[in-house]
């Protein structure tokens, strides 16, 4: 059986830019063999000198497209384009602006003649950075459905909004999807082929791509650690996203063994803390305390760091070195660079009523106990759940069982064998009002005993 043709869905509100995105796939010499389903083909504009037979449902665009018209069923057009399926490699799915996108979604794992024949690739949520935040501020329920089910989030008209108001946004809608990577773009320029292959709904593919991808949220997005000789130095930055940051410094012990990740647990208690405030000029002089970078006033800034003994250290930023040009300088003014470094997925706060939640739980989950109560979960707050994934290890079985939910709907299928490695769950809700404290405990409880 040859492979499934992957399907990537399209959607966004009204205004965010989808029409202009089309025109482009449509029109533009990409050189990729993509096949185009556009569901309000009628309304939205599309240059007509470029349709070749404008009054087929199915027809192909001057550039090689497929181009096809959903007047009818979603489902009778796609059996139709398989049928012509030597002439693309992959399927763009666009649905209308009002339209939530969990029934498309789905629509690829219900019908089994479907999903024999195509694979959803992933969700692209178009957003009109200029006016979303009144939808958001409204909790316009498609807009809030779009954001919570994408894969990918192109923050679209990026020229209409300031630095700060897009780095703002970008936070805020983090807080409702944290797993979504983000692209900011004007006139929909993001580029079309790294939207495409993602792995969005195949959670092995997706944390091949991007480890991270199921870590639980932490107060820093990123660590990195230096092996140093004493002496002295310098953390050199510039200004950044926030007029302070907080940052943190610990030593480390068992160096050879000891990972970013290892510490992440043992100092994001303290991370936490408010912190104690400290200006340009002045000395990190203590170990695991949280402090707050004054920056805000000039053009770069200096903390001074004094080492008595060659030491390792790692240090934890509430943002990445990028967002700051953080450097770390001698005396001498040579820069020393991280032996290793690891970027997390930041906690944020979660304003909306759509937010995300994630839960890491070591051990083995009863699978009876388990499915038992996710059934009954579903049933009950399944209307609200709109997107679930996971890792999950399940007592007598040696592989990773890899899941995905949409609403109601959940399966899962056999991953890697864990071998070597401890047993780890790792779990991702996106949804309205979720209740964290139940969601962990009731896990908890699935644990085998």
């Amino acid at each position: 059986m040859s492979n499934p043709i992957p399907v990537t869905v399209l959607t966004g509100f009204l205004g965010s830019g989808k029409t202009t995105l089309l025109n482009r796939i449509l029109s533009e010499d990409h050189g990729l063999r993509i096949a185009v389903i556009e569901n309000e083909f009628g309304e939205i504009g599309i240059d007509q000198d470029l349709v070749i037979n404008a009054d087929e449902e199915i027809f192909e665009m001057n550039n090689g497209c497929i181009c096809c018209t959903v007047r009818g069923d979603l489902i009778r057009i796609l059996h139709e384009l398989a049928e012509r399926k030597d002439k693309f490699d992959r399927v763009i799915l666009e649905t209308t602006g009002m339209a939530d996108p969990a029934p498309v979604a789905q629509t690829f794992f219900v019908d089994p003649s479907i999903s024999e024949q195509y694979e959803l690739d992933g969700i692209i949520t178009l957003v009109d950075a200029k006016h979303v935040s009144t939808h958001l501020d409204e909790s316009t329920d498609e807009v809030m459905a779009q954001v919570a089910f994408a894969d990918r989030i192109i923050l679209n008209k990026a020229d209409l909004v300031t630095e700060d108001d897009m780095l703002n946004l970008k936070k805020r809608l983090k807080g409702m999807n944290q797993m979504a990577g983000f692209y900011s773009a004007t006139m929909a320029d993001a580029p079309i082929a790294e939207l495409l292959d993602i792995g969005g709904f195949n959670i092995q593919r997706a944390m091949d791509m991007k480890p991270n991808f199921l870590e639980p949220e932490y107060p820093f997005e990123w660590g990195g650690i230096w092996q140093l000789p004493a002496g002295k130095y310098r953390f050199k930055m510039a200004n950044g996203p926030d007029p302070d940051m907080a940052f943190l410094i610990t030593e480390l012990k068992n160096t050879a063994e000891t990972t970013v990740l290892d510490l992440a647990e043992s100092v994001f208690v303290e991370f936490s803390k408010s912190g104690e405030p400290i200006s340009h000029g002045q000395t990190l002089s203590e170990r695991n305390q949280c402090y707050r970078l004054q920056l805000e006033g000039q053009d770069h800034y200096e903390f001074h760091l004094e080492l008595a003994t060659d030491q390792d250290i790692a240090v934890f930023s509430q943002h990445t070195p990028e967002e700051f040009e953080l450097a770390l300088l001698d005396k001498d003014s040579a820069e020393h660079f991280p032996v290793a470094e690891h970027y997390f997925n930041a906690e944020h706060e979660h304003n909306d009523a759509v937010s995300s939640l994630s839960i890491e739980l070591a051990g083995r989950f009863d699978g009876d106990i388990l499915n038992a109560w996710m059934g009954m979960f579903l049933q009950e707050k399944g209307v609200d759940v709109y997107r679930m994934k996971g890792v999950l290890a399940i007592h007598d079985e040696e592989h990773r069982i890899v899941y995905q939910g949409v609403h109601m709907l959940f399966g899962g299928q056999l991953g890697k064998p864990w071998g070597d490695e401890t047993p780890t769950n790792r779990m991702i809700f996106i949804g309205k009002n979720l209740d964290e404290d139940y969601i962990r405990g009731s896990l908890e409880r699935c644990l085998y005993k």
